[in-house]
């Protein structure tokens, strides 16, 4: 088990819900309650330090009271935001950043054990169905001269593209079912069918 203080946690919440018509997509709601609470309730049964990763007016989600943490490179996907995240983590004492997506309101309740249990100079990243989740990882913060440097000469902003040379352990979460169907704990929102899927989800585990 990694040690307490060791791991600080950043939820991703960088996504503008475009197919969903725009605005914070973690915001939308789910069960009665944005979607970002039920990310933040998974990620609270497992770990005490959280910030958020997102930009624009910080005031929309002061109401979650916890750091919310700018793009230092702008325009450059998910890992400007793991960057500054690790930076952010670096800062705390921390020796390792735990980064999830804030659209993912099922995520596995055990996430930060099961990816903490790895080697710490290793990144883990999880996967499920035989698909590996990038920015479901847990990342040494000594990576951050790393990514820097891959952000400011690399043509591609893809997180496996930059994770590839360090050879990431992958950590497989099971699928559960709900009412009979399979769920794939990295379920994420994208569309309007993703989002009434994701409803009739909640009912069920809720059932």
């Amino acid at each position: 088990m990694p040690a307490p203080g060791d791991i600080a946690t950043v939820i991703l919440a960088g996504g503008q819900g475009i197919r969903l018509g725009g605005g914070d997509k973690p915001l939308r709601t789910i069960a009665g309650k944005p979607m970002f609470d039920h990310v933040l309730e998974r990620l609270r049964a497992q770990v005490s330090d959280i910030a958020i990763s997102a930009n624009g007016d910080p005031q929309r989600l002061a109401g979650y009271g916890l750091p919310v943490i700018p793009d230092d490179a702008a325009g450059s996907g998910p890992l400007a935001g793991i960057l500054s995240s690790m930076r952010w983590a670096r800062a705390r004492g921390a020796g390792r950043l735990l980064t999830v997506a804030g659209d993912t309101p099922f995520l596995p309740v055990d996430l930060a054990r099961r990816l903490g249990a790895v080697d710490a100079s290793r990144v883990a990243v999880a996967s499920s169905g035989g698909r590996r989740h990038p920015v479901f990882a847990l990342w040494p913060v000594t990576l951050e001269s790393d990514l820097a440097g891959f952000l400011a000469t690399s043509g591609t902003l893809s997180v496996m593209a930059f994770l590839g040379p360090f050879e990431p352990v992958t950590v497989d979460f099971p699928f559960s079912l709900v009412g009979g169907k399979p769920l794939d704990p990295f379920f994420n929102v994208n569309t309007p069918e993703d989002l009434a899927e994701a409803e009739a989800l909640a009912a069920g585990l809720c059932a």
